[in-house]
């Protein structure tokens, strides 16, 4: 196999970068390459034995706001004078420049090349459309942006639009971003019932100040507590499958069965079922509170609300995802409903009778293009988790390796299918 270096990204970077924007630049190839170059070598090192991991942008220092800040706004700190760009220096910066909170300035200097002037602190909010989240980040300028997330591993971006990642020796686009998918959309949407009783649940609480809901607004803020689950098992590094079964079959999981055992079980009743009460609590403050104004609530609005209430509600649910994390470095799977019911952890699959060689691989989000692969080639773990897949054809399975790398699988098109979803910014240093 052939293998791709930092003058193969520069030149991908170049052919996939979009037109130019007014008052927008993109480096000349040579400079590119130049700073690709020694982030890449920037990258290799270790700073008191911890891996060099840091973001950095490409623009003039007063090109951002003097004033401002987080949460809602770019914090510019210059130095009192500018630093040479070369891989030692971005070494030593990495520490004071946290990944998830601060840039590293860089300019071009049209005689010397790139320049570090300085430090743009951001806030960690940016992070939350990764890993999922309420509040809204600060804009970023669409320039050049470099983040350096592992050794040898870079993602380049226009602002915070991935252009290209270099990663293990491949170059390749913006990865798969599974929670776009048409399939898990209408996955996560199946239980329209049970979105209706939520509903009618919540306007029961809200009383006359009832203010319409988007009917989307349950399926999205699962799929948001969904990334902060698996955003949780990422920062724990030590690997983990979730067992995503059907309302209706949570008893014959939690019974004896021939698919899986449950070493950890919880008791049936509310705190087993948390996640629902707080997506009712959720919708009937937010209809409250919006009650007078006559208008229909949705995702903004949640983000956007400053409502004590809502906070606390936000809180709640972010605390039940790290919960869920947690429980996923017992040994075995975790096991939940589609309606995120927790029925218990430490879960052993079992479904010896079921033969399974091989998995297809999807190639697109929707699974429509995809490869034969040979099972062998995995580990335990994954190849437990496409067993009972291929068992039960309304499962999902989502599987985490020590590295951070993710797979969804589940039944399609008469095989077991699964996606990889890459890890996004997959670093130890998180906002965990």
């Amino acid at each position: 196999m052939k293998h791709f270096y930092p003058s193969d990204l520069s030149k991908f970077v170049v052919a996939h970068w979009p037109a130019l924007e007014a008052g927008e630049d993109l480096p000349n190839a040579a400079v590119l390459e130049t700073l690709i170059s020694t982030c890449y070598q920037a990258s290799l090192l270790r700073q008191e034995n911890v891996p060099v991991v840091f973001r950095l942008i490409v623009i003039e220092p007063e090109d951002l706001p003097e004033e401002g800040g987080p949460p809602l706004g770019l914090h510019r700190l210059e130095f009192a004078r500018n630093l040479e760009f070369n891989a030692l220096e971005l070494r030593r910066l990495s520490s004071a420049a946290s990944f998830s909170r601060t840039l590293i300035g860089v300019r071009i200097d049209p005689n010397n090349g790139p320049e570090i002037w300085g430090l743009v602190h951001s806030g960690p909010r940016w992070l939350h459309a990764i890993h999922g989240g309420r509040g809204s980040a600060a804009p970023l300028p669409a320039r050049l942006a470099i983040s350096v997330t592992g050794p040898g591993h870079l993602d380049v971006a226009r602002g915070r639009e991935v252009i290209g990642h270099l990663e293990e020796g491949k170059v390749f686009g913006p990865s798969m971003n599974l929670f776009q998918a048409e399939w898990l959309q209408e996955w996560f949407a199946s239980i329209r019932q049970e979105r209706i009783e939520i509903h009618k649940e919540a306007r029961k609480d809200a009383g006359e100040n009832w203010a319409e809901l988007e009917p989307d607004l349950t399926r999205v803020i699962g799929q948001h507590m969904m990334r902060r689950l698996i955003a949780g098992m990422r920062a724990f590094q030590h690997g983990g499958t979730l067992v995503v079964v059907p309302p209706e079959m949570a008893d014959l999981f939690c019974g004896e069965n021939p698919y899986l055992s449950i070493k950890y079980g919880f008791r049936a009743g509310e705190p087993r079922a948390r996640f629902r009460t707080l997506i009712i609590n959720v919708m009937s403050t937010l209809a409250k509170i919006a009650g007078d104004q006559h208008s229909v609530i949705g995702w903004r609005d949640y983000q956007k609300t400053t409502n004590a209430d809502i906070i606390k509600l936000d809180e709640a649910i972010f605390e039940m995802s790290h919960l869920v994390s947690a429980l996923s470095t017992v040994d075995g799977a975790v096991v939940l409903t589609r309606r995120f019911e927790l029925l218990g952890f430490g879960a052993e699959i079992h479904c010896e009778s079921t033969e399974l060689n091989f998995v297809a691989k999807a190639l697109d989000l929707e699974g429509e293009h995809s490869v034969i692969e040979s099972v062998h080639a995995v580990g335990t773990r994954h190849r437990s988790a496409y067993r009972i897949c291929n068992a039960l054809k309304d499962v999902l399975s989502i599987i985490l390796s020590q590295d951070g790398n993710v797979q969804f699988a589940r039944w399609k098109d008469d095989n077991v299918m699964y996606w990889d979803q890459q890890a996004a910014f997959n670093f130890s240093s998180s906002i965990y």
